[in-house]
């Protein structure tokens, strides 16, 4: 029988003070739920976590450089099709659409012509066996150099004149996520035993850049924070300063709340261009 949620989770599920949308709140109550968070996760977290720092100091050292993208592809799929829970390769999928919807925003509304917009949006976890790991962190990189240096505008873009051309809008129904009785692990188990593969199989240099891109969370805020005008997104990025490289300590802390600055972020929008669409 599901035990019932604590006093504090239940006051929680109804703060909507942070817009985030109810399907993605609803995954991450549900996540939270698995037993798993609250018991393996602790031994879990200190055994990866010294292995990851075993790892990053192997691949710092003066060696020749290797990567294994494609079999980093499919560890990580057969990983999610056979031990991560539903609610967590839902809340996976759902992050790429985010992130890629509000890169493409910002690129669309950015006064810049010819950039190529972002176009992961898998819909179940066979789509992302194509680099979609790797490839989610470079083609951020690459649209910040294409977008080059920012200018404020000075005054936002009225709402009714924000380009929405590449937004495609995140319908759960179109998600194909099938459930496994081997499928156990929450987020954050799964993210901490990710994350020691994904510093073995990239370079030092592709996996330096990926835990600190992480930190262009503020610089995404500020740049649409002032095109939409609203001076408090700054405010809601966890990972800040993306001038001060970081290492992998605390890095699934930092992973989780670029997670939900995401969400966050894509409600905003998706709560203008919904507005806009009823004038």
């Amino acid at each position: 029988m599901k035990a019932k949620r604590s006093a504090y989770l239940q006051a929680l599920f109804f703060d909507n003070s942070i817009p985030m949308e109810p399907q993605a709140i609803k995954l991450w109550h549900k996540d939270l739920d698995n037993p798993m968070r609250w018991s393996l996760r602790p031994f879990l977290q200190l055994f990866f976590a010294v292995l990851l720092h075993l790892i990053w100091f192997f691949k710092r050292l003066p060696l020749p450089q290797f990567s294994a993208h494609k079999l980093l592809q499919k560890m990580i799929c057969w990983f999610c099709r056979h031990l991560v829970s539903k609610e967590t390769n839902l809340l996976i999928l759902r992050h790429y659409a985010a992130e890629s919807n509000i890169m493409n925003f910002l690129a669309a509304n950015s006064g810049k012509e010819d950039l190529d917009p972002i176009t992961q949006y898998p819909k179940k976890v066979n789509d992302m066996i194509k680099n979609s790991f790797v490839d989610h962190d470079q083609e951020l990189f690459r649209l910040f150099k294409e977008l080059g240096y920012w200018k404020d505008r000075g005054e936002p873009i009225p709402k009714n004149q924000l380009n929405w051309k590449n937004w495609q809008a995140i319908k759960m129904k179109d998600y194909n996520v099938k459930s496994k009785r081997t499928q156990i692990l929450d987020f954050e188990n799964s993210h901490v035993m990710f994350m020691c593969l994904f510093c073995f199989l990239l370079t030092r240099e592709e996996y330096r850049d990926a835990i600190n891109g992480f930190n262009l969370d503020q610089s995404i805020a500020i740049r649409i924070s002032q095109i939409i005008g609203d001076p408090q997104l700054p405010e809601m990025a966890y990972n800040k300063y993306p001038h001060y490289l970081v290492g992998p300590w605390n890095l699934s802390q930092r992973f989780l709340m670029h997670g939900f600055f995401m969400e966050f972020m894509y409600a905003k929008l998706e709560g203008i261009r919904k507005e806009t669409l009823h004038q």
